[in-house]
């Protein structure tokens, strides 16, 4: 991908979205790979039953867990078609015909990024400054927050 479409119109980056790296999802998928080999669902049941080996009885939930992780791989980005289908951002901006939040007036108050916060804080919020004052080139190759 070039470098405007790894940036999101939220103001984050692809470059440091586990599911663009897809760091994640293979490390789940290796560990999820590796419980089979060694047929932990049965260790995991033997241990469940002894006094110190209670959270085992979660084994499978966290097996399940591990699958959905596996599932989380975004090759495209939101320019591209990737990212959550129902971004409210990403159709503001196109209705807007704006590259991203930063050329908007309203982006530092606007509700349609309340969602981000409970994952990212306020890291779009300080990007989409950065995107403002130094342009995407120099964002991409800077600093970033996530």
């Amino acid at each position: 991908m070039d470098e405007e479409a790894v940036v999101c119109y939220c103001g984050l980056c692809c470059l440091d979205c586990h599911g663009h790296t897809q760091k994640i999802p293979d490390l789940a998928k290796d560990l999820r790979k590796e419980l089979r080999n060694v047929h932990y669902d049965k260790f995991a049941k033997t241990i469940s039953e002894l006094p110190f080996g209670g959270a085992f009885k979660n084994y499978q939930e966290c097996y399940d867990a591990l699958g959905l992780m596996m599932k989380f791989r975004c090759t495209k980005g939101c320019r591209n078609g990737g990212g959550p289908p129902f971004c409210k951002i990403r159709k503001c901006c196109q209705d807007k015909g704006y590259q991203g939040c930063w050329e908007c007036e309203i982006y530092e108050t606007c509700e349609n990024h309340d969602f981000l916060r409970a994952n990212h804080g306020e890291a779009h919020k300080k990007n989409l400054a950065l995107l403002k004052k130094n342009g995407i080139k120099k964002f991409v190759h800077g600093k970033r927050y996530w």
